[in-house]
């Protein structure tokens, strides 16, 4: 292992070796190294082979931007190793070869070429049978087209969620980054400041005049507590309203900014020449980072391209580090970089280089020149994909080479070189501009800016003549070797559009997403169409920006917690907590022995006497506005619009295919306001869709989710008036006074409530929905008034078993993606007379079709008993399935919810039931409502 002396290596701590292998050999760097540099400093340049021809592949970028250095570790595949540090006892292996990196069978697939032009498999594999692709082709191709191996024994790794907020967040810490963020925070605004890379600085970190500069403005940043600083971060993506994910590790950070800069930099571009793949041939910026990142002399005899100032610059930092420069090729009519004393420079361009697994020299202007690295400085673009996925256009400057982007108005800018500037002092001025006109749109102290002009801008693009080589092998796209004749090809086989050539090349679908190809794909196709680059443009650029694993994006495998205000005083009762859902509910009431008899008490005590239960989880909206019912009577299949004021009425809801997806109630509070429940697991979707809807219909209507805002009980049973007139309240709740479905405001233990006489259990029951800061005196108030007919708070296992008597359905259990109204028996529940709803046109021809299934009741009586799920057969072939069954303490007997053949569906019909054990159970179809059919508990 060879290093250039300090203070080359700013990233490495040469007191600490680190040893670790790749492709079973033995190797060892210091701490501070990736992959690549590690490897390279022990001259192992090649690190993978490439995705279609097996060819090999180097380092080109050091910045993770390419699929030539992904590599396998033993439980991730896919691994950017020029981001990824070496640690003790690493074990890196190559990817995409058969056999060995060295010895990789598959090389041969660089001979035959021309048997695979692009687009070939879309009109290959299709015999010599009918069925040749599925059986043949299709294992063939998957088996030799994988990148990397799945370690299904992985270990177990912890991933994190958190959520940031901040008034500006800014990507990328180079000398705009920070100069953007200081100058904010100086002001007082909150900035997040945002860095891929481990350090800050960007690249004033490699390129040779800098430090000075970064050192002073590191220092700022110490003292602003309100900057936070993030290195190591990626800014995944742009979403709407400023949403960015920032990826830190295994953590992501879910960020809302109200203001965002952009100073991301730009993209180095490669050259395009015959073999201009092979390893040893890199960037200028990667062969700058090898030196004073890490210490590595990326070669002993250089040729650079050098097509910009920049490149000379490169070529002093070769010679400083040690590496002979055997050329400096100049493509551009003049040049317009300073000579290098002692080393020739040769106007032309690179037209091939030579060599079989390292580049051994390059051909220029007819003449060879032997050398073992090429270093390519020829342009860049605009870092444009999270601008682009904020709806900024790219547009192309024929005249000066360059991209540039434009920005909708709103609170995004973009800072630095990806705007065009080069020189620093641009550079930082440009950074100032795009901070102040943040702070002006953040309302605080700002400045006007003058923009100041970039003598270098000019110089930094050039426009190369990229025409194919008579033998090929000229790369556009690394990742896909995609060649210049294979984009002309795809011209000429009449794909003008670039997003068609994309899919029918693959170019720029890769790991690198078009980081180094857009650019160059743009011109040839512009070429071959005969249109100007502005005319060709570059594919959509989405999200996310960068690789990122399942793990990240599930983050904790908990799931969230809600309690009701009223969590404590179902503990402080003994009640039995569990989960459903989002919500810890009670259960039932008692020591869990006892489970059984409890919740049979319960129940008994709902049909004999009296009991409450929580319903606070139950979904709250508010419908407000002139037009609130005809908001209803489009969103709901019944009808609403004529509702009188002080009623309750039932709401069933369907979506565009007619199938149910919730229901509740609708109590009409005034001319132009309702007060809807919805069902506890749905009323986050339901509050969704009628957002949706309304965006569509623009009626004068406004939704408020409530939920959290109120809480409800039901007070049920047939001694529950007695209960609700002990209250003080200014509600009249006698028979004549509140009728069933009836709904009335007022104060009840001078809480404001809304109460309704509605009921799930078929008792007579009053429901009572009051501010949830209210709920535990409200709570109090009705146990104690209900104290002397023994009121009995009741759970949900109760609850269940008392609807399931009923024959009610739960909306997520009874029904299913397709279940129709009709196929629950709620044709009743459907207007006919509406001229449109949801859903209607699709109940309407689902019901002309008539029903292949309906919902029915089922009993059973000793013997077996089916559980949930359990299949409903018809001549051995399954045709429904159990929804519901428990056991009825009031009837003695399991009850159950089915669905059954369409023609089975009267009552009295026999039916079999498949048990868990094998056994056939034939029972008669019986209705839902087992327990009082004619409802005339409830209107008691």
């Amino acid at each position: 292992m060879t290093r250039l002396p300090e203070p080359y290596g700013t990233r490495i701590r040469r007191d600490t070796p680190v040893r670790f292998t790749f492709e079973g050999q033995n190797f060892s760097g210091f701490d501070g190294d990736v992959i690549p540099s590690a490897l390279a400093a022990n001259g192992q340049w090649m690190l993978s082979r490439s995705f279609k021809y097996h060819r090999p592949r180097g380092l080109m970028s050091m910045a993770g931007s390419e699929a030539d250095t992904l590599v396998q570790l033993p439980s991730d595949p896919n691994v950017q190793a020029d981001r990824h540090g070496i640690t003790e006892g690493l074990t890196v292996t190559a990817q995409n070869v058969n056999g060995s990196l060295a010895r990789d069978r598959d090389a041969f697939l660089d001979k035959l070429g021309r048997f695979m032009p692009v687009g070939f498999y879309y009109r290959t594999f299709m015999g010599p049978t009918r069925n040749s692709w599925l059986k043949l082709w299709e294992p063939l191709i998957r088996k030799k087209a994988g990148l990397g191996v799945l370690d299904t024994n992985a270990p177990h790794q912890d991933f994190e969620k958190a959520n940031l907020f901040c008034d500006l967040l800014v990507v990328g810490g180079g000398l705009a980054g920070l100069t953007a963020a200081i100058e904010a925070a100086e002001v007082g605004a909150d900035v997040i400041l945002a860095e891929m890379e481990p350090d800050l600085g960007g690249a004033l970190t490699y390129r040779r005049s800098g430090a000075d500069r970064l050192a002073d403005l590191t220092e700022r940043t110490g003292n602003l507590p309100n900057l936070r600083i993030m290195t190591g971060t990626v800014v995944n993506g742009w979403y709407e309203d400023n949403w960015l994910p920032l990826i830190r590790g295994n953590k992501l950070l879910k960020t809302r900014a109200r203001e965002v800069i952009l100073a991301t930099g730009c993209i180095e571009q490669p050259a395009v020449f015959r073999n201009n793949d092979l390893p040893g041939i890199m960037l200028g910026s990667a062969a700058q980072r090898l030196i004073r990142h890490y210490a590595v002399k990326p070669g002993q005899r250089a040729v650079v391209l050098a097509a910009n100032p920049e490149g000379y610059r490169v070529a002093q930092d070769l010679r400083d580090a040690g590496v002979e420069l055997a050329a400096i090729v100049d493509p551009r009519d003049g040049g317009s970089g300073e000579a290098l004393q002692g080393v020739q420079t040769i106007a032309g361009d690179i037209t091939e280089a030579h060599g079989k697994t390292h580049v051994t020299g390059i051909t220029v202007a007819g003449q060879r020149i032997d050398c073992d690295l090429v270093v390519v400085s020829v342009g860049s673009a605009p870092s444009w994909q999270l601008p682009c996925q904020a709806g900024a256009k790219l547009s192309y400057d024929e005249a000066t080479a360059r991209f540039s982007l434009t920005l909708p108005s709103g609170p995004l800018g973009t800072a630095g070189s990806i705007n065009g500037p080069v020189a620093a002092d641009v550079v930082i001025n440009d950074a100032r501009i795009a901070s102040h006109a943040a702070l002006a749109r953040l309302g605080l102290p700002h400045e006007k800016i003058a923009q100041i002009a970039d003598p270098e801008a000019e110089l930094a693009n050039f426009e190369p003549n990229i025409t194919p080589h008579p033998k090929g092998k000229d790369f556009i796209d690394r990742d896909e070797d995609i060649q210049v004749k294979d984009l002309q090809n795809a011209a000429k086989e009449g794909y003008r559009e670039l997003e068609l050539i994309k899919r029918f090349t693959t170019v720029g679908m890769g790991p690198s997403q078009g980081r180094h190809s857009a650019l160059a794909t743009a011109r040839v196709v512009a070429d071959a169409t005969r249109r100007s680059i502005a005319e060709t443009g570059v594919t959509t650029a989405r999200p996310p920006f960068a690789p990122e694993t399942l793990g990240v994006l599930s983050g904790h495998h908990h799931p969230a917690q809600r309690r009701s205000a009223l969590h404590q005083e179902h503990l402080r009762l003994n009640a039995d907590m569990r989960p459903v859902g989002a919500w810890w509910r009670p259960y039932f009431y008692g020591p869990k022995a006892d489970a059984n008899r409890l919740i049979e008490e319960e129940v008994k005590a709902v049909r004999e006497g009296v009991g409450v239960l929580d319903v606070s989880t139950l979904g709250g909206l508010e419908v407000r506005g002139p037009d609130a019912g005809e908001f209803l009577n489009r969103i709901y299949t019944m009808a609403y619009k004529k509702q009188p004021v002080g009623r309750c009425r039932y709401c069933l809801m369907t979506n565009e295919m007619g199938t149910v997806i919730d229901d509740g109630v609708a109590y009409r509070l005034a001319e132009d306001m309702y007060y809807v429940t919805a069902t506890t697991g749905a009323v986050a979707r339901v509050y969704a869709d009628m957002l949706f809807w309304n965006a569509q219909w623009r009626l004068d209507v406004d939704v408020l989710n409530v939920t959290s805002a109120f809480s409800g009980f039901n007070i049920t049973g047939p001694k529950a008036r007695q209960v609700v007139e002990a209250l003080h309240s200014d509600i009249d709740f006698s028979r004549d006074g509140f009728a069933y479905l009836d709904g009335r405001s007022g104060s009840v233990s001078s809480i404001p409530v809304r109460a309704m006489r509605i009921g799930f259990t078929g008792e007579l029951s009053y429901e009572l929905h009051c501010p949830s800061s209210y709920a535990k005196t409200l709570w109090d108030a009705i146990l104690a008034a209900g104290e002397p007919v023994a009121l009995r708070p009741y759970g949900l296992e109760a609850s269940r078993i008392l609807r399931l008597e009923k024959g009610h359905i739960l909306i997520g259990q009874d029904t299913d993606a397709l279940t129709s109204p009709d196929e629950l028996g709620f044709d009743w529940a459907v207007s006919k007379t509406k001229p449109f709803f949801v859903g209607k046109r699709s109940i309407e021809m689902r019901r002309n079709k008539g029903l292949s299934r309906k919902l029915v009741g089922l009993s059973f009586e000793g013997g077996d008993v089916p559980h949930e799920s359990c299949l409903v057969l018809r001549d051995e072939v399954p045709v429904g399935h159990v929804t519901s069954v428990l056991w009825s303490p009031t009837l003695r007997k399991h009850i159950a919810l089915a669905y059954v053949d369409g023609r089975d569906a009267e009552i009295g019909s026999p039916v079999t039931v498949k048990c868990r054990n094998g056994n056939r159970v034939q029972v008669p179809v019986e209705g839902h409502a087992f327990f009082d059919p004619d409802n005339t508990r409830q209107e008691v």
